[in-house]
């Protein structure tokens, strides 16, 4: 069951927004809103690194409720009178991170294994950081950068919280990692935020269309970068929590595009309900490889709205 909003958190949706997601969504609009300006089941997702799954489940039952996330091992939605997971002793020690259910995907669908040498070009605050040091078992090189200062200091608490032992901070733009070549790379790029609405409705206040323009250039050369540093064989994902189809879909467009030896691949999640991505909108079609990524909205899981795309080096 679905928990409106306060009417006090009920915004106003600017006419140019609800145009262009009545284009996107035709009858499921009103399931869209719905789910947006109402509460999200809150999540953690256990770190491995500092216990093991059994151990903190049993640590936490006696005041949630836990309930598995089919999609990842180690994530969960929490219930329960108390709403204050992040003030508790499991997560002061590392033991867990508080993260969106829809947010561990993309480091789930990267899959970075302990001998190789991963990045995570838009690391902060880090939570698919730490979610991806715990796969590689602290194991193998993690670099995890960050553009912005106050976010750098902010991933370097979380990383030395959930005990990352194989991480490497940088702070710089993605341009200036050129010249080293990974294994696998993340792309969790700045976006719009147009899946997040249930968690931050300052988000329809700020949208516009230039504003998404804008971050479209932007991902547009994170993921050429990215891209570019990958060894060939390896395996690069981009992501973002927003709904745009500049954003999403003609981000992946313009890379396959770009490079003939990128190849897009196939994402395949247990107990995940995704929609078909989109491949024309607004005068623009995309290339028919891009119905291989996941397009997520809210209503989908009741979760927060996501886009992930696998891309390997051929």
């Amino acid at each position: 069951m679905l928990t409106r909003l306060p009417k006090s958190e009920t915004l106003e949706i600017k006419e140019g927004f609800e145009k262009r997601y009545k284009a996107l969504l035709g009858k499921s609009y009103d399931n869209f809103i719905e789910h947006s300006l109402s509460y999200i089941t809150k999540s953690v997702r256990i770190n491995t690194l500092k216990a093991s799954i059994k151990e903190i489940r049993d640590r936490l039952k006696s005041e949630w409720k836990l309930e598995p996330i089919p999609w990842v091992n180690e994530g969960f939605w929490i219930k329960g009178e108390r709403t204050d997971i992040g003030n508790t002793l499991e997560h002061a020690l590392g033991y867990i991170y508080v993260q969106e259910a829809a947010s561990m995907m993309p480091a789930v669908v990267l899959d970075p294994k302990p001998h190789e040498t991963v990045l995570d070009i838009c690391a902060a605050p880090g939570s698919k950081s730490t979610q991806m040091a715990a796969m590689m078992g602290n194991k193998g090189v993690l670099v995890a950068n960050d553009i912005t200062g106050n976010r750098t200091k902010i991933l370097e608490l979380n990383l030395q919280r959930c005990g990352v032992l194989n991480a490497i901070i940088t702070k710089s733009r993605g341009q200036a990692l050129r010249g080293f070549e990974f294994d696998k790379i993340l792309v969790d790029a700045p976006c719009s935020g147009t899946g997040t609405i249930r968690r931050n409705t300052e988000t329809l206040r700020t949208w516009n269309p230039d504003m998404v323009r804008r971050l479209s250039i932007t991902q547009k050369q994170l993921i050429a970068t990215a891209f570019e540093m990958l060894k060939a064989g390896g395996a690069m994902v981009y992501s973002t929590c927003s709904l745009e189809p500049e954003e999403n879909e003609g981000v992946i467009d313009f890379l396959l595009g770009k490079y003939e030896n990128a190849k897009l691949e196939k994402i395949t999640l247990t107990g995940l309900k995704s929609s078909n991505p989109v491949l024309k909108f607004e005068g623009q079609k995309y290339n028919d490889e891009i119905k291989k990524a996941l397009r997520i909205w809210p209503q989908d899981n009741n979760t927060e709205g996501f886009f992930v795309a696998r891309v390997s080096k051929i």
